[in-house]
C-alpha cells in the first residue's frame, strides 16, 4: 500500500495542462450532497477531465444506481486544517507515536498539503446512492477515520458485510474503468491527473498541478 507521505509521491514532477475546473452543480447527470458545501462552492468543482470520467462512470452504472459526489476541489487552507487538526487528534490519542509515525498515520486519512490530491481539482470524495438519493451500505460512512473505523475504511477490508462489500466492487470497477485511482485506506476517495495518479499508473508527470 501506497501513502500519501511516501516520498515517491512528491517526487513525481508537476505539470499542469491548463484543463479548466468546472461547477458539478450545472452537471444535473450527477448527483451532488452538500455535506461538504462550502460558502465559495469550491466542493463542487473539478477538473473537465475528471467530471467527464464520472459521466461516463454514471452510464456504466446498474439502473437505480447513482453516484453521490460529496466533494471536489479543497483549496489549500482547507487542506491545511484538516491535517493539521487529525494530526493533533492523533497526537493526543498516541503521545508515545514518533513524528514521523505521526506523519504516516495521519496521511493514511488527509493528504500532506504539498501532495494533496484535493487541491490541484483531479479528486473527488464520492459514494453510491438510488435514484431517490438514498445512500447504500458500504460499510462505513464516508470520512470514516482509520482510528474509528477500526480500518474498515480501507478499501479492502474483509471487516465489512457482504452487501458493502458488492457495493464497494460496483464503485472500483466502475471508476476504476474509467481511469481513476482509488486510495486503498478511503473507499470514497478517486483522483485522476494527480501526483498519486500519476506514481500509480507509471505517468510521467502530472497532468494537474495544485489550483
Amino acid at each position: 500500500m501506497i501513502l500519501l507521505s511516501d516520498p515517491r509521491v512528491a517526487a513525481v514532477p508537476s505539470a499542469d495542462d491548463g484543463e479548466p475546473l468546472v461547477d458539478l452543480r450545472d452537471l444535473p447527470e450527477l448527483r451532488l450532497d452538500g455535506r461538504a458545501a462550502d460558502p465559495a462552492g469550491a466542493y463542487a468543482r473539478l477538473r473537465r477531465g475528471v467530471a467527464d470520467r464520472l459521466l461516463t462512470v454514471q452510464r456504466s452504472l446498474p439502473a437505480g444506481v447513482r453516484l453521490l459526489v460529496v466533494e471536489g476541489y479543497r483549496p489549500y487552507q482547507a487542506q491545511l486544517g484538516i491535517f493539521t487538526g487529525y494530526r493533533d487528534e492523533l497526537r493526543r490519542r498516541h503521545p508515545d507515536w514518533s513524528p514521523e509515525r505521526l506523519h504516516r498515520e495521519t496521511s493514511k486519512f488527509v493528504s500532506p498539503v504539498e501532495v494533496a490530491p484535493h487541491s490541484t481539482g483531479g479528486a473527488v470524495d464520492l459514494t453510491l446512492c438510488t435514484d431517490d438519493g438514498v445512500e447504500l451500505d458500504l460499510g462505513t460512512a464516508v470520512d470514516a477515520t482509520p482510528e474509528d473505523s477500526a480500518g474498515a475504511c480501507f478499501t479492502g477490508a474483509r471487516t465489512i458485510g457482504a452487501t458493502a462489500r458488492r457495493h464497494r466492487r460496483i464503485l472500483v470497477d466502475a471508476l476504476g474503468g474509467a481511469g481513476l485511482v482509488n486510495y486503498p485506506t478511503e473507499w470514497w476517495h478517486w483522483s485522476y491527473g494527480d501526483r498519486y495518479w500519476a506514481l500509480t499508473t507509471g505517468a510521467r508527470r502530472t497532468r494537474y498541478g495544485p489550483v
